[in-house]
């Protein structure tokens, strides 16, 4: 199992894998149809969506996890 101190890195793979994947395949639906090759077509787009969601996930989630933090109101203890 990989180590806890690399959660932020491990969630946002995850994140960019499964967001990426739907989104890829939604876009390529929206843009193409049902067409014979739309699987060739999304794992193209997957692949490339994949190289870029990743990255980004990275650098954005610190700014996003203090903009959460302003939203959210403190818990009662």
């Amino acid at each position: 199992m990989i180590d806890r101190k690399y959660h932020r890195i491990v969630f946002s793979f995850f994140m960019s894998l499964l967001m990426s994947c739907i989104m890829s395949l939604v876009i390529s639906v929206f843009n193409v149809g049902w067409v014979s090759n739309i699987v060739s077509i999304w794992l193209n787009a997957w692949l490339f969506a994949f190289a870029f969601a990743f990255p980004t996930i990275i650098a954005v989630s610190p700014v996003v996890h203090k903009l959460v933090s302003l939203v959210l109101k403190e818990e009662d203890r």
